[in-house]
């Protein structure tokens, strides 16, 4: 049980969750219904909707294999690996933030479904942006 609350462990999992995260953006416009929703718009903000969700996921997923691959080295306190944590670190905690000051809450309030999905993101954007920046202190101390 101590070895998964190791640092490296951590990051390993974040970056498998950040994987997930970005294949699960497969499945996003059948989630959220956006041929329905985007079928009465004009083929430009279709195919940019598209393209948007594409590159996001492939973040997601290049962001990931990160840490899931070069934990050891991100936490080794050289300059290249201390300034991708800390640039993880601001991305996501923009991610966090964006899941409470953005995103309304009439858009799951009443929801079972979307409701759960705001708390379980809450959580995960919560637990990666902590990871990585405990990440970036430790590199950087």
């Amino acid at each position: 049980m101590i070895q998964l609350l190791a640092l490296t462990v951590q990051l390993r999992l974040v970056g498998a969750a950040l994987i997930g995260m970005g294949l699960l953006h497969v499945v996003v416009p059948r989630v959220l219904d956006w041929p329905g929703d985007l079928g009465s718009t004009s083929l430009l903000t279709r195919q940019v909707s598209y393209a948007h969700l594409f590159f996001i996921g492939l973040t997601c997923v290049l962001l990931g294999a990160l840490p899931l691959a070069f934990a050891r080295e991100l936490l080794s306190g050289d300059p290249l690996p201390t300034v991708l944590l800390c640039g993880q670190t601001l991305f996501w905690g923009l991610r966090w933030a964006m899941e409470f000051v953005y995103f309304s809450p009439r858009l799951w309030r009443g929801h079972r479904l979307r409701t759960a999905g705001h708390v379980a993101l809450s959580v995960l954007w919560t637990w990666v942006t902590a990871v990585f920046a405990v990440a970036t202190v430790h590199a950087a101390g």
